[in-house]
């Protein structure tokens, strides 16, 4: 059967958008982000540390390796992988199982503080990160209601990240290694997506008021140019 032209095209334009999960990773991300640190706490448990850090890291190669095979998106592996090979590093340094968790807790502290600050100074992360990314400039700055929006938005992982870090370096420091495992688990996709239904419902809110304050503004200058046109028009008659 012969492809008509515009086929390709018209597959595209229907291809449905990713929904959040699959801009997550899937299901499958789920799982994956969740195995190395199951794998760790049951090998350390059983066969102790060294066994424990070297399977965490093995098995974070063994789903990148795997990502490739099955063509799946490789961003989540590689971030995972990288993610768990610094923190097994410190957990060899520090020669202690809860030192496989400390970079995630100081990390979650850094992000907290960072979408706080950017907030106090009013470019709040997500609009600044959203907006450049799709290179749509500053103008929702200038809108507050969508800077408001933005605000939420940071200030919803603020909280998340805040979360993370209070819970798991309480335990941490109460040295329930187990419950931390459970908390990173948990803590993580589950908060971080109630947080990105915040961040969608921001985006879709300031692109939707940036779109008709532009449509309005092109409206009232069209306006103003039929009206001058007309203006000079009509002098020839009066003279």
């Amino acid at each position: 059967m012969t492809e008509r032209p515009g086929d390709t095209e018209t597959e595209t334009q229907d291809k449905p958008e990713p929904t959040l999960l699959e801009q997550m990773g899937g299901v499958s991300g789920l799982v994956y982000s969740s195995v190395p640190i199951a794998v760790f706490i049951l090998v350390n448990y059983f066969f102790g540390l060294q066994a424990g850090i070297w399977s965490a890291v093995g098995s974070a190669v063994a789903i990148t390796v795997l990502r490739i095979v099955r063509r799946e998106p490789l961003q989540p592996a590689i971030s995972g992988f990288f993610g768990v090979a610094i923190a097994a590093f410190i957990a060899y340094r520090t020669g202690s199982a809860k030192g496989f968790f400390l970079f995630g807790i100081w990390a979650s502290l850094v992000y907290c503080a960072a979408f706080v600050l950017s907030i106090v100074v009013r470019w709040p992360l997500v609009g600044v990160i959203w907006n450049v990314i799709n290179g749509t400039g500053t103008d929702w700055r200038r809108d507050q209601p969508s800077r408001l929006g933005y605000d939420v938005a940071t200030l919803a992982l603020a909280l998340v990240f805040g979360a993370r870090f209070v819970v798991q370096r309480w335990l941490y420091d109460s040295d329930h290694t187990g419950w931390l495992a459970f908390a990173k688990i948990a803590m993580g996709y589950p908060l971080y997506a109630l947080a990105l239904l915040v961040v969608v419902w921001a985006v879709r809110r300031s692109d939707k008021r940036l779109k008709a304050l532009r449509e309005a503004q092109e409206e009232a200058e069209a306006d103003t140019e039929a009206a001058l046109r007309l203006k000079y028009s009509q002098r020839p008659n009066e003279a």
